[in-house]
Order: C-alpha cells, then structure tokens, then sequence
C-alpha cells in the first residue's frame, strides 16, 4: 500500500465492540438474517440488466431492505437528495453505509478496486455502474476526478467516502479534497450525510465498523449476532455549485464537524 494513502488508527481489538456471549438463539437468527441479506443481493445481480428502468424509489427500498435483513433498524432523516447530477458524500464507518447511502438517493459508488473480487457484492458494484479506482496508483487520481466529473455532467450521482479509509465512528478522518474537484468540474451539487449507529437504548456503538484488519466476514457475522442495533443517516442540506471558492473550502462544508454513533470499509479517493 501507497505511503500517500491515508490510513485510520482504528483496529478491531482497540475499537470495536463484541457482542456478549451468543445464545441458543442467536446463532439460526443470524444465520437466517445473513441468508435474507444475500439473496436480496443475489436478487439485485439478477435483476441489475434492467436496473435503468427499475423506479427510484424501488431500489431505495430495496437497499433499506438489505440493512433491515441484516437485523439494523434504519432511521433517515433531513432534506431529500436533489435530482439530477449530485454528488454525496459520508463519513465512513461500515459497509452498511454503501447500501445506506443508496437508500438516500441511488448512485454511482466511487469504490476501491479490491471490491471487484468480493462474492456476491462486488459483481453487483460492477453491474450498479461502480466507479472503481486504484488506490495505489497516484498518477490514476487525475483520470479517476476526470471519469468522475463526466458521470455527474451526464446527471448521474455518485456517492463516495473522502476520507480515505473507515473509522470506528467514536473517531473520525478528514475529508480529502480530490473528489470534490470533481463536483466543481461538473458544476453539481453536494450532498452531505451523517451517517452513525447506535442501539434501542440510545448508546452509540462500534459494532458495525469494519476497521483495520478486520474480514468482511467477520463484520458480517458481528453485525448479525447484534441485538438493537440502529442505523442513524441524517441527510444535510446540499451544498448548491459556485457556492464555495474551491475544492478545499467545499471539503471543509461538507465534513460532519460531529460524527454521530459509531461504523464500514469502501476506502475512496485522496487529495
């Protein structure tokens, strides 16, 4: 991996919460929650050669579907997401925040190449129109932004992670400015989002983050052995295009200045 790459602190040992010891219950309900969670997967791979006349709202649902099979209630809140071409971005805590993100407004996902070898996930990023790019290939960066500000001119939307890396939640980074030179680029929009998660009771929690050298695997299986767990997406006002001098300035608007409860992994792009 690049030196040039930003890297969180967070690791699984330090940061994230396990969940007290599994129940005789526990085990089929997770099971039958993970099986819920793929087949809606496999469904939108099946289904993804149609996905351009599949309405909005229906993928929206769909998506908000994944994270309640997975047993994750889901709480949206703010201004809906404007039309046309849009740029949205969030803090990064869990690979919960990608299908989130969709629920909020469904888009073009800006994803590290890696992704293309997951099972299941990565062939439906693929067919969902995935804008991969190689976080090892500095000299990539100008062709990425290019590739980028061509899909938002077009009046696609694209949603990404600026900080670079996935943080526990209690934490979080800084938002790197490269994809955001995009947005002026395109003349669009930007929309900010806050993503967190908590439990019933209110407490925050780690649990969904899959920081550091954790498996995909693992996080899935911590996520569905987890009791009252709450997805919390608070959507901000859209930044309007011309509103902000340049690509740093609109980083600094549009990153949350309060992270809410802890969470996923699809690092982005760097300045």
């Amino acid at each position: 991996m690049s030196a040039w790459l930003p890297t969180a602190p967070c690791t699984p040992q330090a940061c994230v919460e396990t969940s007290p010891a599994l129940t005789a219950r526990a085990v089929p309900r997770a099971v039958l929650r993970l099986t819920g969670v793929v087949l809606l997967l496999l469904a939108g791979i099946v289904l993804s050669p149609i996905g351009a006349r599949i309405p909005a709202s229906l993928i929206r649902r769909w998506c908000r579907w994944i994270v309640r099979a997975a047993g994750v209630q889901v709480r949206i809140t703010g201004a809906a997401a404007p039309t046309g071409g849009l740029l949205l971005v969030a803090n990064h805590i869990s690979w919960l925040d990608i299908p989130l993100l969709a629920a909020v407004r469904p888009a073009r996902m800006l994803a590290k190449t890696e992704v293309r070898r997951w099972p299941v996930a990565g062939p439906l990023a693929a067919r969902g129109g995935a804008l991969f790019i190689d976080r090892d290939r500095l000299r990539a960066l100008p062709d990425t932004v290019a590739r980028i500000a061509g899909a938002l001119r077009e009046g696609a939307a694209v949603a990404a992670f600026p900080e670079g890396s996935t943080w526990c939640g209690r934490a979080q980074g800084t938002f790197r400015r490269a994809v955001f030179q995009a947005a002026l680029d395109a003349g669009v929009p930007v929309q900010p989002v806050r993503i967190g998660y908590r439990l019933t009771g209110g407490a925050a929690t780690t649990a969904p983050a899959f920081v550091g050298d954790d498996t995909l695997l693992a996080s899935l299986w911590r996520v569905a052995t987890a009791r009252g767990l709450v997805a919390e997406v608070e959507v901000r006002d859209a930044i309007p295009p011309g509103s902000r001098p340049d690509r740093r300035a609109l980083a600094r608007s549009a990153q949350p200045q309060e992270t809410a409860a802890p969470a996923w992994t699809h690092t982005v792009l760097v300045a």
